[in-house]
Formats: C-alpha cells, structure tokens, sequence
C-alpha cells in the first residue's frame, strides 16, 4: 500500500505540480455544499463514511512511499468534516504523514483544524480554508452545514499566529452570487489581516445534477445561471463559463488579491500566465520551489 497520486486531467486545465492525495472520508461530505462537485465520482455519493481501514494502513502507507512530495488532505471531501470529530483519522493520518517527513496541504473549511495545530508545526504545512463569502446568510445557503464564514477567519487567524503558513481558497465565485466586487475586495481584505498568504480562485465549474438541486433552492437563480452557463464549454464532466466571462472575473480579483501584496493564483480556469505563484498554495511546503514570481509593479496596482 503506498498514497496515492492526486490525479486531475490536464484536459481539465490543472496545472498543479506532481503530490499525493488522501481522501480520510468517503460518500458526500458533511458540509453539504450546493455546489458540491465530488459528487460526480461514484465513491463520494452517499452518506459520509469514515476510512476506518486508514487508522491500520497509513503508518505502512506512509513509510513504503517514495518521494516525500506534499500530501493534499483532502480532493473531494473535507478532512474535518463532523465525522472527524469522532472518529480522528484525519488526525491520525497527520501524525504517521508528518512522522514520516511528508509536507502538508490541508484543505478544508472546518475550524476544527485548530485542533491539530501541534501535528501541523511537526512538517511543512500549508493550511488552505475556502473562503467563498463573508455574509452568513449566503453561506447558509450555498454551504448549509459548514461553519460559518467567521469561523473559518478566526481559524486562519488562530493557525496563522501560531506560525503555520495559511493560503485561503475563493472558491467557487458563483455569478449572481458571490461576484459583487466590493464584497469580494472585502473578502480579500479580511483574509490578509488574519494573515493570509496566498490566495487561490476558482469559478464555478457545474457538474451534472447542480442545476436541478439550485432548482430547489432557487428556481430563479437557476434560470439564470442556466443561460449564462449556456455558452460556455463542457470538459471531463464540469460545465466551464464562456471564456470571456471567465476571463472578466479573474483578471478582476487577480488586481484586488496583488493589491493586497498577496500571492495570486486560479484553479483549473486554463489561466495560468496570470498566476504569481503555485495553484494549489504548495509554495510554502515544497522548499525547493520559489514562493512567489514577483509581479512587475504595474500589474499590482
């Protein structure tokens, strides 16, 4: 048994650098996001499941893996999910991965990552919180059982202090949701007082089904997506904006976020002449890479 390789198709517009994945959780995670788009690999619908098997395999896992390239925690469903709360896998695969001299990138949006801030300052970590707004009522909405916005700034904040390399995710930027660009300049602002180092944006990319559980939710905003979506093309599964759009919206934040004096990057947009640093935020665990390319002053302001 050794990890994983994360895996994305480059027809897919991922450019991330070569690292491991480990996915503690299977069947949709507990956080409900509508926009959820594990849920279009068969092994991540469902009721949440914990890897139980993992609390056996991973101190093998770990020591017969070769090279020690940064392990993501986690692709498609989050590592402090509720379910970690009980069952500590999470936790426990950090400890073997780290006891093991494996840089870390941690993705979530669970505050409950403070818990293992000793794990964490034990390897090179990165911690990366998405942050999709700072209105809680729309939080509520798009990511219902997730904690609140506030939460996950307070952790950052927490995580930050304490020494550990934080980068935040916008991800996805919904049109007609959360673009407005003077709340997405807050946004950015608050991330870089608590410490934030990078910042990494994603547009939404629908998978099959989003559309018809957004009909639930909101009939009208639907209809609307539906047509702006409508122009865009499809990729491995993941309907894209039309380019102009997407365009339009990542040249936007990319000003705002370099603004800020921050690292700068999108995900999966086929953009990447406009990234300063890695996709994914590993600059900060992977030490034989440079942190950031420096923007020319023009470009930061």
């Amino acid at each position: 048994m050794r990890l994983s390789r994360f895996n994305s198709p480059r027809d897919a517009f991922c450019s991330c650098l070569p690292k491991y994945n480990l996915n503690t959780y299977l069947g949709r995670c507990g956080h409900g996001c509508l926009y959820c788009y594990a849920v279009k690999f068969p092994n991540f619908n469902g009721c949440p499941r914990p890897r139980l098997g993992l609390l056996n395999l991973i101190e093998d896992m770990a020591a017969s893996t070769r090279p020690r390239l940064p392990v993501m925690l986690s692709d498609c469903t989050d590592p402090y999910q509720p379910l970690e709360i009980q069952y500590k896998i999470t936790q426990r695969c950090i400890e073997a991965l780290a006891a093991n001299g494996f840089p870390l990138l941690i993705v979530t949006k669970s505050d409950l990552a403070t818990r293992d801030l000793e794990l964490f300052r034990r390897a090179k970590t990165v911690v990366a919180f998405t942050v999709t707004t700072l209105r809680k009522d729309l939080a509520r909405l798009i990511e219902p059982h997730a904690p609140p916005p506030s939460g996950r700034i307070a952790a950052l904040k927490r995580i930050a202090e304490d020494g550990v390399y934080t980068v935040a995710r916008i991800d996805p930027i919904i049109p007609k949701v959360n673009d407005d660009p003077r709340e997405l300049e807050e946004l950015v602002a608050a991330l870089r007082t608590v410490g934030v180092r990078h910042i990494t944006i994603s547009t939404l990319k629908p998978v099959r089904g989003f559309f018809n559980r957004l009909e639930e939710a909101d009939s009208e905003l639907a209809k609307a997506l539906r047509e702006i979506y409508a122009g865009g093309e499809r990729r491995l599964g993941y309907q894209y904006l039309p380019t102009t759009v997407r365009l339009k919206i990542v040249e936007r934040l990319r000003a705002v976020v370099l603004s800020h004096g921050l690292s700068f990057s999108s995900c999966r947009e086929g953009l990447p002449h406009l990234n300063t640093s890695l996709c994914d935020g590993s600059s900060y665990c992977r030490p034989e890479r440079p942190l950031t390319s420096t923007p020319a002053i023009s470009e930061r302001f």
